[in-house]
């Protein structure tokens, strides 16, 4: 308005009539003055006449005046509202019905009742909801002493008896209902149920001048009166939400547009409402008020300002006028809780435009100071009142609001209530509120509204009333009840909402978010009004309108109650919890226009971290200080973010579960915070980027999860003198009355079970209920009853369904002779008896009706559907009728499963999770469930176990990470061993098809179960005959070939004496090392055939560089490399590898230079996991413990080390000149080494737990060292291999520095004539450091024989024993296997080019003699390359070898066989070939392990277990025809034993043939094979087994099964036909098709996948609802009463809902793919494959998201060097065949060849985020896949998590692809957790891409 003219005067009035003066001329004649239109009552003789203007009505006297309206009217009635009642009075003389249409509030009703009480007519008032159905409007049945009587509803009372019928709400009423008036408005005829007829009174007067009335009655027809006239009140749909009109319905009212009373009248009202309030200040509020109602705001989106409330906050300003003007809209218009952030802008625009942005300006600190019953009270005046006082920064006022009936307390005299600044200013606003209306208080779960709404209840004297709302409530839920009384009448019972109007309590409607707003609306006219129409006729009326009634008929309460009127008391008051509307959203943005007139809004804002503080540590005294603190820190930082995921963990930490984990800290100090933080947030079923980003946040606060190891402390549990003890948790037992409700189970204790029992104990003896979330199958319901068999507590068990309604959770009604009864339900049961409730599957209830829990588990209050409630004080209880008190000893468990897919439950965790105490159950960890397997199947073997627990805990993995959908769980592991416990006979391979077959259909899900079971050797899918070991050969005849005779008789030149020294070692060090740990992808190799190997891996290694060694220890192995040098270690059958890099103590100099070569030797107890390594060049020595990474130098010699060698002197031809050093490790597990050097003549022995060296000067010179003895040492001299045998004593003490003696040793051929060959002079290869045990010698030799002995190899024989040596003086016999040809005359390099072009190179002799004896097996066992092994003996003439490493050649002395075990060759293999050549002729190195087998590395690094002995061999064999089971082809008989005492004729023995021929099949002769009926073997139905000795012929299973081979072809054919068919369509060539199918392939699994979960979404969204008030389908519990009276909509059936109307259009969810084109792309592709790693990602979003367009819209953009945004693929042409999606892939490849370099990633990330925001959509998300090369273009960290965080609405995440160095790691640490992934192997990419997919766009879905 002209607010510049607007001058302050002392009141309104004075500016009222100011204005009149100065804008009378402006505004002309219709200016202000009210005289247009008067209503005048004028009294004449013909009774009175009302006249508005010139229409004039003439008054009836009412029958029924108590039905009239009163008190409506006010003093002065603005001009307008005298305009629309004019308008009606034209109506109501036409006979016309009217519809006054209009934005929501009270005006259009308050109108309608003006008129009505302007001409006097009674009113018929019903408030429509989607509940109503036409028996509310026609009429209901009721049952009168057995008898079912027609009682006439609003409708037929009106019409009969001439009242206006008022409905309001017609956009509630569901479609259908409405149309039942059709005829009554348009013809005032209506048949109704008991067979009269309504008819309108000109026909009925007509027919009553030709018939009496009589006969009419008879007819059952029954007149409508003239005076009946319909008002009808609605909202406009479309602009507000509802149904449209029904158009037969709409065109048979006249409608009248009552939109907000104009500025002047407004104005107008608001001065006299606020005298003291500067008219400036009014003006602008209303100028605000009507700006936000304008057409522009609505099409921002922003509701309606609710106009009819700012009368009411002026009254509350004229009290305050310190009030800031931006806090008052706050209070009456709440946006900053209820719209976004655009949203928000707009609104601060229109308040700083009207100057009333003065919030920061006014502080507005207040506090309640005290509180007293008012002085003034009069007895019946507006009931109890209290003088509240109140501290506005520093003045006091006091002013009276209406208090309960109980005395007032003063603020803060409750302990449990803490009051924090915030609470005290939000009370004293609250209570200012209260003056004037009712109240909403809107704040996030577990903030404290219940604690304040208490606080404020108490503090005025109120009664509480809580009613819970639920989703599915019915307006009749929150009214009236039917019930039936003792005689079966039926009767209406008042709901809780009505007893509270009646007595004057504060009525606490919890969670009005989930009410439906059609049901809500039944109250707008209790809220506006204080007025409310029941079922049952009562009307309840505002106090004063009552009195007024009371004085104006002369009538006594008792005489208005008789005529159901009733006052609604003057102290009652409305205070309403809600949750935050979720702006934006279609489902959960509640608050409307609607809701905004009925309160006045208060938020409560989360606690401040200080309030925080002492609010915990008031409530909960002896918690640790520090433990608070990192508590707030963590959940601050949580709520301060503007991530979408933190914000969600943060409602998880809401202050109710701060408080539950500092009441457990602080009785249980030592507890880890991080385990209190995972346990309320359920960190276990979290999706994967909301868990990173909580793991992160701990990391941030710096809380360690520092929970004792399971196995630390010692989980049993005990039951002593009555006494529970479950770890280290006491508890009594409890004394049960009810025995057998105990439950009783079998369980077997382990101990991940026993500590979350122990975890549920604590909470227990808190005094907390439970909620167990866990997957399925992982033992939930087990470890609830033995939790509670151990306690001895008795329970009641409810299970949850789809169906579960509120009353099925209360009470059962059913009917009993003619009355209903209400059985109690388990909950009502338990709560009255104190038992235990569990409640199993909670998360298959529609959370709406879960949520009644809330209150019982939060106040201990409960309504009950007949009327009881269950109050938790017992005082209480005994005070109030028709009470149940609650047992102090009930709890509640509630079992759910984990929220998200696949079981797409209801989220019970997130809707009620923070009022349990959450406990997450898991699959037992691997040793717990291994031990629980046992006690299952004690028969089963542990080997078959292990494989179990194993293959499922990879598979849980897996469903974790996403790859597949099903959690496999416990239970499915309990019954597989259940069956092999039971069937030992049946394979695993078979039994576990039992769990796996569901998904034999699916291929995918198939392919990957089945890799993943042979991975952990489980053969599922092998036959039983594909056993593929290696051919034996035939072993040479054993022949004795010579003497060897140890020297050491007398002649001095021949006894040699060795001087010895000895000194500790210099110790340089220790230097600690990371050891890096990484999973080892451990492979069973015997899957589907049975070999040798038994598994294998591969060690992560570079591709450059190269194994030089490998050695083992019991289970222990350890593999060094050269290049760098390395040292990998890890367990047999461990799954990790543990890496040390000691790149920083050998530094590469030079590459190719100096190369270093390394050894390694294990060291034994008590050094276990400690090794020596030495290399050999430069003969370093060192110690490195591979547990801790400490490296320490040892030094052996004592000169001063010598520089290093020239690098030419040994790398140029010169290569003989000198030899290196070495290492014997025969004694390494005994903690002592040897080291001596090539061609050197002193041997150093290290004995490293004394850190002494010993050295042995000797007069040879030595090429080669064994030990063949602790004692006795074989020596061979360097250039006649002489060998010499040193004997030492036992202890080289350093005092008596001992002799050692050498004796020389002769060797003699066995005279055979021809003298000593040369090869009798063999050089060992290896001798054995121990003896062959007894039996195999005999076993070798053919002979029985008991001797020292050992075993020998070298290259002129397979394998050599030396019978005698080397204890024995007298000659030693040598017993050679001799080979036809030496094989170091065979070169290794002839097998092809496979070896790398070696043979040229082949200078010096290989380094490692790859040979291993195995003594108690009796096997010598070598790696040779392909050249040296007799390829045509092992493989047929016409089949090619395959391509392989080595063989493995395994001489068994035994069975006197000879074998090649071909070793695959590795996929990789280091280009350093020459290098390769030096350290071995082959391409693996090979140690012996354990007693029957070797581990081969070979030089891709892949090692794997071989098995040789036989007997190992035979029993692993025995164990996997078992695990396969034994399914041959004997057909499988049903024999049905009965004793009938009959002869059998059928079967006989059959003819016996003379000759003994071999018969086959024919049913004549005895003794045949594969026939029926007679005798014989392996055939059908033949009365026994006769063997006649000849071969039996078995039809094989594989045959029987076998698919004939020209089906197979035939399907084949038809599926390349359709192939070739689709790609012709397509126009696509078949290099194409390849080419695509090369991307295609890779993300099939992630593409099928991420489709199942849409698809399952997709049905989510489409699950069925129960429609209620149907004719048919199954009883309704709530209707049961209406079907006793005979009612048919009492039945309710699944059908689809359809969506409210007006509720907004479910958009499509839309996402943008940025891919990283730019030129380092290509130029990488080659190291990492990036390139196409990102071409497989974007052709997994195309074919994912195929067909779900509607759903997900998607484009996909490129950027590089070129620009930021290069189009790939548009939202409206995306590719739809292979051939287009291939387009794309080619674009991005060229593109990225092509393409300037430069990198935009952060501008493209920006303008992707901008352009999305722009977009309509339900919700945005961007991925960025980038290299992380950011900082090479001076991108910062911080910049670029800016850039993906820019925009709350637009969900960005950022996939770095494997980067330079740690580059990408360093960027993952800054950016937000769980917004950026690093995929240092790009195959992640795909996964990572479904891990966003499945954790955002699913989410909320």
């Amino acid at each position: 308005m002209h607010s510049q003219i607007l001058c302050k005067g002392t009141a309104a009035a004075v500016a009222a009539r100011r204005m009149r003066n100065i804008l009378g001329p402006v505004l002309g004649k219709g200016g202000w003055t009210w005289n247009t239109h008067e209503v005048k009552l004028l009294n004449t003789s013909a009774g009175d006449t009302v006249k508005i203007g010139e229409i004039s009505y003439q008054l009836k006297t009412p029958r029924n005046p108590e039905l009239v309206p009163i008190n409506h009217m006010s003093e002065t009635l603005p001009q307008t509202v005298v305009q629309h009642l004019r308008w009606i009075m034209q109506k109501d003389l036409l006979g016309q019905d009217v519809f006054l249409i209009g934005p929501p509030g009270p005006l259009r009703r308050s109108i309608a009742m003006k008129y009505l009480e302007l001409t006097k007519r009674e009113v018929e008032y019903v408030a429509l909801s989607r509940d109503t159905t036409e028996t509310d409007l026609k009429q209901r049945r009721e049952i009168r002493s057995g008898t079912a009587f027609y009682i006439d509803q609003c409708a037929v009372r009106a019409a009969t008896e001439g009242r206006i019928l008022v409905l309001e709400g017609l956009e509630k009423a569901e479609r259908n209902v409405l149309p039942v008036l059709n005829n009554l408005l348009e013809n005032r005829e209506m048949q109704l149920e008991d067979g009269r007829f309504l008819m309108s009174y000109q026909r009925y007067d007509k027919l009553l001048t030709e018939h009496t009335k009589e006969e009419l009655d008879a007819w059952q027809i029954v007149r409508v009166s003239e005076d009946f006239r319909v008002i009808a009140l609605g909202l406009p749909v479309p602009r507000y939400k509802g149904n449209p009109l029904d158009p037969p319905l709409r065109s048979r009212f006249q409608a009248r547009d009552i939109y907000y009373l104009p500025f002047k009248d407004q104005l107008e009202i608001l001065y006299v409402v606020g005298p003291n309030v500067p008219a400036e200040r009014v003006s602008q509020l209303l100028s605000f008020a009507t700006t936000l109602c304008s057409q522009e705001s609505s099409n921002l989106g922003l509701p309606d300002f609710p106009v009819d409330n700012l009368p009411p906050a002026l009254t509350v300003l004229e009290q305050f006028p310190m009030l800031s003007s931006q806090q008052l809209v706050q209070r009456l218009y709440p946006y900053q809780a209820m719209l976004g952030k655009e949203g928000c802008t707009s609104v601060e625009g229109v308040l700083s435009r009207f100057e009333l942005l003065d919030a920061c300006q006014q502080p507005a600190s207040s506090a309640v100071l005290m509180v007293a019953p008012a002085s003034t009270e009069q007895p019946g005046e507006a009931g109890a009142q209290a003088d509240v006082t109140i501290r506005i920064t520093d003045k006091d006022i006091t002013f009276q609001v209406p208090a309960g009936t109980k005395a007032p307390r003063p603020p803060n005299s409750n302990p449990a209530f803490i009051s924090t600044p915030s609470h005290a200013q939000l009370l004293a606003e609250m209570v200012q509120s209260h003056l004037v209306k009712d109240m909403c208080l809107i704040g996030a779960k577990g903030c404290g509204k219940s604690v304040v709404a208490k606080e404020f209840a108490e503090m005025l004297g109120y009664n509480m009333e809580p009613v819970m709302l639920y989703q599915d409530m019915t307006a009749r839920d929150l009214l009236q009840q039917r019930y039936t009384l003792a005689n079966g009448d039926t009767a209406w019972r008042p709901s809780p909402l009505v007893t509270a109007a009646l007595e004057g309590k504060l009525l606490l409607l919890d969670g009005i978010h989930r009410v439906n707003l059609g049901t809500l609306s039944v109250l707008s006219r209790l809220l506006h009004d204080r007025e409310l129409s029941l079922y049952d006729g009562s009307r309840l009326l505002r106090w004063d309108r009552y009195q007024a009634l009371k004085e104006e008929l002369q009538l006594t309460d008792e005489q208005l109650h008789e005529r159901s009127i009733f006052p609604v008391h003057p102290s009652f008051r409305v205070l309403a919890l809600a949750e935050p509307p979720v702006a934006g959203s279609s489902g959960q943005q509640w608050l409307g226009p609607e809701l905004l007139t009925m309160f006045m809004f208060h938020n409560i804002q989360p606690l401040a971290r200080a309030q925080e503080t002492s609010l915990i540590q008031c409530l909960t005294p002896n918690v640790p200080k520090e433990a608070v603190e990192q508590l707030l820190h963590l959940t601050h930082n949580l709520r301060q973010t503007n991530d979408p995921t933190a914000q969600s963990l943060a409602s998880s930490l809401s202050t109710r579960q701060l408080l539950r984990i500092c009441r457990r800290l602080s009785q249980y100090p030592e507890e880890s915070i991080a385990h209190a933080v995972n346990k309320a947030c359920l960190s276990r079923f979290l999706p994967s980027l909301a868990r990173s980003s909580l793991q992160k946040g701990l990391a941030n606060c710096s809380i360690q999860d520092t929970q004792p190891d399971a196995e630390a402390h010692e989980h049993s549990c005990t039951v002593k003198d009555g006494v529970l003890t479950i770890g280290s948790v006491s508890a009594p037992v409890y004394n049960a009355g009810e025995k057998m409700k105990v439950p009783d189970v079998l369980f077997y204790d382990n101990a991940q079970h026993m500590m979350v029992m122990e975890d549920m104990l604590k909470d227990f003896l808190l005094g907390e209920h439970l909620l167990l979330v866990g997957n399925q199958g992982v033992g939930k319901n087990k470890i609830v009853d033995r939790f509670l068999h151990l306690l001895n507590r008795p329970r009641e068990y409810l299970q949850l369904h789809r169906d579960t309604t509120v009353q099925t959770l209360t009470l059962q009604p059913s009917v009993r002779d003619g009355i209903i009864i209400y059985e109690d339900s388990p909950l009502v049961k338990a709560v009255k008896m104190g038992h235990i409730l569990v409640i199993d599957e909670a998360d298959k209830a529609p959370t709406n009706v879960t949520c009644i829990l809330k209150t019982l588990v939060e106040s201990g209050e409960m309504i009950l559907a007949d009327g009881r409630r269950i109050v938790s004080d017992p005082l209480e209880a005994e005070r109030r009728p028709n009470t149940i008190a609650m047992h102090p000893d009930f709890r509640m468990l509630v079992l759910a499963n984990r929220p998200g897919f696949p079981f797409l439950g209801n989220d019970f965790f997130g809707s009620l999770g923070d009022i349990f105490s959450c406990h997450a159950v898991d699959n037992p960890k691997p040793q717990a469930e291994f031990a629980m397997l046992k006690q299952y199947g004690p028969a089963v073997p542990d080997a078959t176990l292990h494989k179990l627990v194993a293959a499922f805990g990879e598979l849980r993995a897996m469903a974790d990470q996403g790859t597949i959908t099903y959690p496999y769980s416990t239970r499915e592991v309990v019954n597989i061993v259940k069956h092999l416990q039971r069937f030992p006979d049946e394979g695993l391979a078979n039994v576990v098809r039992n769990v796996f077959d569901f998904d034999s259909y699916n291929k995918d899900t198939r392919e990957v179960l089945i890799e993943a079971l042979h991975k952990h050797g489980i053969p599922i899918g092998a036959k039983p005959s594909s056993v593929h070991l290696a051919k034996e050969l035939p072993l040479p005849e054993v022949r004795m070939s010579g003497y060897w005779t140890t020297n050491q008789e007398g002649n001095a030149r021949r006894k040699l004496l060795c001087p010895t020294e000895t000194h500790p070692i210099d110790i340089k060090g220790p230097v600690f090392l990371r050891v890096q740990g990484y999973p080892c992808e451990r492979q069973e190799s015997r899957a589907l055939s049975f070999t040798e190997e038994k598994a294998t891996w591969q060690i992560p290694m570079s591709e450059v560089n190269i194994i030089c060694d490998v050695t083992t220890n019991n289970d222990a192995i350890y593999m060094a490399t050269c290049n760098p040098v390395c040292l990998f270690a890890m367990k047999e059958s461990g799954d990790t590898v543990q890496c040390m890099e000691l790149y920083d103590v050998f530094p590469r100099t030079i590459s190719g230079v100096w190369q270093p070569f390394v050894t390694v030797a294990a060291l034994g107890s008590p050094l276990e996991g400690q090794v020596v390594l030495h290399e050999e060049q430069s003969n370093t020595v060192l110690h490195l413990d591979v547990l801790t990474g400490a490296v320490r130098r040892l030094i052996l010699s004592q000169e001063p080390e010598q520089p290093a060698p020239k690098a030419s002197s040994w790398w140029s031809s010169s290569k003989e000149a000198q030899g290196g050093h070495k290492m014997c490790r025969e004694f390494a597990y005994k903690n002592w080494l040897l080291f001596y050097k090539e061609g050197g003549n002193q041997l150093d022995v290290l004995d490293v737990l004394e850190g002494r060296v010993h050295t042995i000067s000797l007069p040879i010179n030595l090429s080669k060292v064994f030990l063949v003895a602790e004692d006795r040492w074989l020596l061979v001299e360097s250039n006649t291999n002489k060998k010499f045998l040193l004997t030492k004593p036992m202890h080289m003490g350093a005092e008596d520095s001992g002799v050692c003696q050498l004796h020389s040793i002769s060797e003699d051929g066995v005279s055979t004539g021809h003298g000593a060959s040369s090869d009798e002079m063999c050089v060992p290869q290896t001798v054995g450091s121990d003896q062959l045990p007894n039996e195999n010698l005999s076993a070798a030799l053919g002979q029985k024989i008991v001797s020292p002995n050992r075993l020998l190899s070298d290259t002129s024989s397979y394998a050599r024993i030396i019978v005698g040596f080397p204890d024995l003086m007298s000659p030693n016999e040598v017993y050679s296997f001799k080979r036809d040809v030496d094989l170091s005359e065979m070169s290794g390099g002839d097998s092809g080019g496979q070896m790398f072009s070696r043979g040229g190179l082949k200078s010096s002799v290989a380094k490692r003699t790859n040979c291993v004896s195995l003594l108690s097996a009796n096997q010598v066992v070598r790696a040779l390359p392909p050249g040296q092994v007799p390829l045509k003996d092992i493989f047929p003439p016409d089949v090619t070898p395959p391509m392989t490493a080595a063989y493995l050649e395994v001489t068994d002395l035994n069975s006197k066989k000879l074998k090649y075990i071909p070793v695959p060759r590795s996929l990789s293999v280091s280009p350093y070939t020459t290098w390769i050549s030096k350290v071995s002729d082959s391409d693996v190195l090979l140690a012996g392990l354990g007693s029957g087998g070797v581990v081969t590395v070979d030089m891709g690094g892949y090692v794997r277990l071989w098995e040789t002995g036989l007997e190992n061999l035979q029993r692993s064999l025995l164990e996997w025809r078992t695990m396969i089971g034994s399914e041959d082809g004997r057909p499988i008989q049903i024999t049905v034993q009965r004793d009938s005492g009959l002869d059998v004729t059928a079967p006989k023995h059959g003819k016996v043939d003379p000759k003994n021929a071999p018969h086959v099949g024919g049913n004549q002769w005895a003794g045949g094979t594969g026939g029926r009926d007679t005798a014989g073997l392996g055939g059908k139905g033949g009365p026994y087994r006769l063997d006649a000795g000849h071969k039996v012929h078995q039809l094989s299973k594989a045959e029987i099964d076998a698919i004939p081979e020209d089906v197979r072809r035939a399907a084949r054919e038809m599926g390349e036909k359709a192939f070739k068919a689709r790609l012709k369509e397509i126009d696509m060539s078949e290099y194409d098709a390849s080419t695509y199918e090369r991307f295609s392939g890779n993300v099939r699994r992630q593409v099928q996948s991420l489709r199942i979960i849409l698809d399952s979404l997709q049905a989510k969204g489409k699950e069925r609802q129960w429609l209620k008030n149907q004719s048919l389908g199954e009883l309704d519990d709530a209707k049961i009463i209406d079907g006793l009276t005979g009612e048919k909509a009492i039945y309710k059936r699944r059908g689809e809902l359809d969506p409210e109307l007006g509720s907004p259009q479910q958009k499509p969810k839309r996402l943008r793919v940025l891919a990283d084109v730019s030129g380092s792309m290509y130029r990488f592709n080659g190291v990492d494959g990036r390139l196409e790693r990102s071409m497989e990602a974007v052709c997994m979003v195309m074919e994912a998201l195929e067909s779900y367009e509607q759903k997900i819209k998607y484009d996909i953009v490129g950027h590089s060097g070129d620009g930021y945004d290069i189009e790939l693929v548009r939202t409206d042409k995306v590719p739809k065949n292979n051939k287009q999606r291939l387009k794309v892939l080619k674009n991005m490849h060229a593109h990225s060849q092509f393409c300037m370099s430069g990198d935009y990633t952060l501008e493209s990330t920006e303008a992707g985020i901008r352009e999305l925001a722009r977009e309509e959509a339900d919700e945005r998300f961007v991925v960025v896949l980038s290299d992380a090369n950011l900082e090479r273009y001076g991108i910062t960290p911080e910049r670029f998590a800016r850039a993906l965080t820019s925009d709350p609405q637009v969900n960005a995440f950022a996939i770095f692809i494997g980067s330079l160095g740690d580059q990408a790691d360093r960027l993952q640490r800054t950016l937000p957790a769980g917004r950026s992934f690093v995929a240092m192997d790009t195959k992640h990419i795909p996964q990572i891409l479904q891990q966003i997919f499945t954790s955002t766009m699913l989410s909320s879905t």
